[in-house]
């Protein structure tokens, strides 16, 4: 009888674990709705079926002229379903102080940047924003921990919403491992 116990127990704890993975198996970047720079709710479930980067980005870091190869690398796929999506945040030395109207007029003026950016949100720390959550958590991702190193960490979803890469920040949006990875 015992052992029967025992054997239960271990059934049932099995199953709780098969749950928690299937858990985060569920789940993608499409359950969220983000804020816009415009204060408009951008729903990812409507970018179903693009690969899509997302990079936190800020206007007064020593990467900030990653804007201008964000946006090179933009231009050369968008229409070959790969959407760049930005999140300006200042987690890191006060390096993005700027209202979402500011950020909005610095990155047009200076880069051009026409592809979507998002409202200023926390990338790290207790106000951390739960699409971060998701895309830095192993338990809600799927895939991997990962900690946002720096401004202009880039995040790959494939085409089904899942995460499949981090991009380190000082790695190019345009480097070989990035393009290589559009393409495929």
């Amino acid at each position: 009888m015992k052992q029967l116990f025992y054997t239960l127990i271990l059934f049932v704890m099995a199953m709780e674990l098969s749950q928690a993975q299937q858990s985060a198996d569920n789940q993608t970047i499409y359950q969220f709705t983000v804020e816009d720079i415009n204060g408009n709710a951008y729903a990812l479930s409507g970018l179903k079926g693009k690969k899509i980067m997302i990079v936190n980005t800020a206007s007064k870091c020593g990467l900030t002229p990653q804007y201008k190869e964000l946006e090179g690398l933009y231009q050369q796929y968008k229409d070959k379903d790969f959407i760049i999506i930005g999140f300006p945040a200042n987690n890191f030395l006060g390096q993005e102080p700027g209202s979402n109207e500011e950020i909005a007029s610095f990155c047009s003026i200076n880069y051009g940047v026409s592809f979507p950016m998002m409202a200023k949100i926390s990338v790290k720390g207790k106000e951390m924003h739960p699409l971060y959550q998701f895309l830095t958590q192993k338990a809600k991702n799927g895939v991997e921990d990962s900690k946002v190193q720096w401004n202009f960490q880039k995040y790959l979803i494939g085409r089904d919403g899942r995460l499949e890469k981090v991009i380190a920040p000082r790695t190019l949006p345009t480097s070989d491992e990035v393009t290589q990875w559009i393409e495929q």
